[in-house]
C-alpha cells in the first residue's frame, strides 16, 4: 500500500493542496472561500478536516516505514481567531513517532501568519488489511 501524495476526496472538495509531505513535516493550504459557515467565517469543521488531512498524511509516511497503515484515534482542536478570506496554511510536525502511535501538533495560520487554530492529533499504526 502506498502513502497518499494527493488530498483525500474530502480534501479535494475543500480545495486542500499538499505542499510538502513527509513523516517529519507536512504542509497543506486551503482556501477560505467556499469553506465558510453562515456568518461568512471559515467553518470550524473545514479547519478540522484540514488539520486531520495534513497530520494523517504525515502519520501515513511514518506508518509506511514500519509496514503499517494509520487510522485516526484522537483529535483536540482550539480555534484562536476567525478569518473571512484568503488562504490558510496547516503545518504538521511530530510530537511522538512510535511503533504503534504517532502524534502530531498542527498549527493553521492565515495569510498574515496569525494563528487561526491549533491541533493535537493522534494516529494508531495498525497492520494493513489484505
Amino acid at each position: 500500500m502506498s502513502v497518499p501524495r494527493q488530498p483525500s476526496a474530502l480534501g479535494a472538495r475543500l480545495g486542500i493542496t499538499l505542499l510538502e509531505v513527509g513523516a517529519e513535516r507536512s504542509v497543506a493550504t486551503m482556501p477560505v472561500e467556499g469553506n465558510t459557515q453562515p456568518h461568512g467565517l471559515l467553518h470550524g469543521g473545514a479547519l478540522l478536516a484540514l488539520g486531520e488531512e495534513v497530520a494523517s498524511i504525515a502519520a501515513g509516511f511514518h506508518a509506511h516505514a514500519h509496514g503499517k497503515v494509520c487510522v485516526g484515534l484522537d483529535v483536540s482542536a482550539t480555534h484562536h481567531r476567525a478569518t473571512r478570506r484568503g488562504i490558510v496554511t496547516a503545518t504538521a510536525v511530530p510530537k511522538h513517532l512510535g511503533g504503534r502511535v504517532a502524534s502530531y501538533a498542527v498549527d493553521i495560520r492565515d495569510d498574515h501568519d496569525h494563528l487561526v487554530s491549533s491541533f493535537a492529533i493522534t494516529c494508531l499504526l495498525v497492520d494493513p488489511r489484505p
